[in-house]
């Protein structure tokens, strides 16, 4: 078996896996993620993506794309290559505008942080300790929410270890894999961030 089992199951199996919980459901995203990684020089060659943005792209039309076939709204009428690829392309195609677009607005925004230049020393770190504070409880209240998968790996994540020792130390297959799953985990994270 070994590496070859990998590539093995079909895009129905990888389908019907995607759709259950567990261990069925965790090898058949990472082999989604692996079957497909080429993609990932294309997005560099095709549309001139640094090779950090291409990954950032890919990673997430593989999440988009497990999202879609765990609700059902994936209704198998192309071959998951035809449907992941197209997710991938919108996805590189939105980074180039959103590039582009962020050019024009560097100077527009105005940060708590910057605004806080403003404040007399004493003041400023009182309110950045009330900040900190707030934001640190609220934190550690959304992470726990999270569960704690995602909780003990951003957790090592934020401690400055590397995807690669994250995976040895969660026992996760590849440092891949790991960022994959941190960026699921930060996508569930903002989307408890974000009011109602």
């Amino acid at each position: 078996m070994g590496t070859g089992q990998l590539y093995q199951n079909s895009d129905q199996e990888i389908i019907e896996h995607l759709r259950q919980r567990g261990k069925e459901r965790r090898r058949s995203e990472e082999q989604l993620f692996e079957r497909f990684s080429y993609f990932i020089r294309e997005g560099m060659s095709k549309h001139a993506l640094s090779e950090d943005d291409s990954f950032s792209a890919y990673s997430d039309s593989v999440l988009s794309a497990i999202e879609k076939i765990a609700n059902h709204s994936f209704e198998g009428r192309s071959s998951l290559k035809t449907y992941l690829y197209q997710i991938f392309h919108n996805k590189c195609v939105d980074f180039i505008r959103k590039k582009s677009t962020n050019k024009g607005s560097v100077h527009r925004t105005e940060s708590m942080t910057n605004m806080l230049l403003y404040i007399s020393d004493s003041a400023k770190s009182a309110v950045q300790i009330l900040i900190d504070k707030s934001d640190w409880n609220q934190l550690k209240e959304k992470l726990t929410e999270l569960g704690e998968n995602c909780r003990q790996l951003l957790g090592l994540w934020s401690d400055s270890y590397s995807d690669k020792e994250i995976a040895a130390a969660i026992g996760y297959k590849t440092a891949d894999v790991v960022k994959t799953s941190r960026l699921r985990c930060l996508e569930k994270l903002r989307q408890l961030y974000r009011p109602a």
